[in-house]
């Protein structure tokens, strides 16, 4: 049984453990029938769940837990509970950043988030992809896609992200989106699939 230890950082993991070093490279896993991946993920959640019942009432160890649970994690972040992560390694957020409620990243892909960024709530990352065929699918082989949004993104409530999307600097993203495919910077993109509508105005 493989279990997390509060100061370990990504390449540690990859080091130790070859799911996580296939997990974050992209490879084909099985979950399922991993013996740390679970671990991981449970470490995550609890970690989460802990963050967001002492958040009005302990701000500081909130924030400290945060912290711990996201290595990559820069200054002068902002966040509002509930937030739920599978894993807290392999994400990585810019200094500044708001992350409003009910923020939600699902599977081992990493994500990077820049810095001074705007997340509505009940926006969700979604990393993992499994696979099409249906023997391999009930084997439970699956990979992830690392998501990228660059600094100065906004964006709006209720949008989802898929894998291996990246969001380019200053770009806005409307509320309710479905971004299914790259958006360049410097646009303001909308709808389901998410598409670029217009150019950012200047200041």
């Amino acid at each position: 049984m493989f279990h997390m230890t509060t100061n370990m950082d990504l390449a540690e993991l990859i080091e130790r453990d070859d799911d996580v070093r296939a997990l974050f490279a992209g490879d084909w896993i099985r979950y399922r029938a991993s013996a740390s991946l679970p671990d991981l993920t449970w470490y995550a959640q609890s970690t989460c769940a802990r963050i967001n019942r002492i958040f009005f009432d302990d701000p500081d160890e909130a924030q400290r837990l945060f912290h711990e649970l996201v290595p990559g994690a820069g200054e002068g972040i902002d966040f509002r509970p509930p937030l739920n992560l599978d894993y807290g390694v392999g994400l990585a957020i810019g200094d500044r950043t708001f992350i409003n409620k009910d923020f939600l990243i699902v599977g081992g892909g990493a994500v990077t988030i820049g810095a001074d960024c705007l997340i509505g709530p009940r926006c969700s990352i979604y990393t993992p992809n499994h696979a099409e065929e249906r023997t391999r699918r009930r084997e439970g082989w699956e990979r992830a896609s690392s998501v990228t949004i660059g600094d100065n993104v906004w964006i709006g409530g209720s949008v989802t992200i898929v894998p291996g999307v990246t969001i380019g600097d200053d770009s806005i993203i409307g509320a309710g989106s479905v971004v299914t495919r790259d958006v360049p910077s410097g646009v303001v993109a909308v709808g389901n699939p998410c598409r670029v509508v217009r150019p950012i105005r200047a200041d």
